[in-house]
């Protein structure tokens, strides 16, 4: 598989951001605590599930002290509509205690504490510290490890090679939004049975040898792309207070990630 040249990288990015201008998470959220237990309910789970449940939870606890007053059981009943609510219930109370008893119910800015927190994982903590801390981090779940490969954008045989040679290959301007453009485009488009390879903005840039589509794309279609006004990249998307609007989210194995 050839490997993408810097200029075919930065216009692979330039088109998703100009398709998405601003990037941000499907997960609603109030905090960075409240976009932590987001997250950690989000694994092997959708973000469709994770806001229509996490509505009625924040309503009664948005701080790790709250959240540690309503106790095991009552997280589990408020969260019991997601895949493996009690064990998340679980980690949610005990990463509460944590963050009350060794860091003044903050929570942290950097990659290995929030990964000693209860079912928190790489992915995890990179979405957190990019989301709620602006990090240029990019988290590899399991649309972005298809995306990753399958174009030839930054292959790798495990969620952390794949992160790492995004990290390599993005461009600085566009770290900070890379997650959110992959991981959308992941979903929406090039997804995992059948991607849509038709309504692709990269599909003449994408190494993928089995397109949906005719390989050589219509020229007025490419150059209208290539034409596409460049998007500013936002210096940050603003948290959205829990209000369980639907929308549609996964990620891989990893202590605290596994892949749904």
């Amino acid at each position: 598989m050839r490997r993408f040249s810097k200029r075919e990288v930065a216009e692979f990015y330039r088109r998703l951001s100009a398709s998405r201008p601003i990037p941000r998470t499907e997960l609603e959220f109030i905090n960075p605590f409240t976009l932590l237990v987001a997250v950690v309910l989000s694994a092997q789970a959708t973000d469709v599930g994770v806001n229509r449940a996490t509505p009625a939870l924040f309503e009664l606890a948005d701080t790790p002290g709250k959240m540690l007053a309503l106790g095991e059981e009552r997280v589990a009943e408020l969260v019991r509509t997601i895949g493996l609510y009690r064990t998340k219930a679980r980690n949610i109370i005990a990463l509460s205690r944590m963050l009350i008893d060794e860091h003044d119910s903050a929570v942290p800015r950097d990659r290995e504490t929030l990964e000693k927190l209860p079912g928190v994982g790489r992915k995890t903590a990179n979405v957190v510290l990019n989301v709620a801390f602006g990090e240029p981090t990019i988290a590899v779940d399991t649309h972005i490890f298809r995306v990753g490969n399958r174009t030839g954008l930054a292959p790798g045989k495990t969620p952390l090679a794949v992160e790492l040679g995004l990290e390599r290959v993005t461009p600085a301007r566009y770290k900070h939004g890379a997650h959110h453009w992959l991981i959308l485009h992941g979903r929406y488009v090039c997804k995992a049975r059948k991607p849509d390879c038709p309504i692709c903005a990269v599909a003449d840039l994408c190494r993928y040898g089995a397109k949906t589509a005719p390989a050589e794309m219509p020229a007025a279609m490419i150059a209208a792309r290539a034409e596409a006004p460049t998007a500013e990249l936002p210096v940050g998307a603003k948290p959205r207070r829990a209000s369980g609007r639907k929308n549609p989210s996964p990620a891989p194995r990893e202590r605290g990630d596994r892949p749904r």
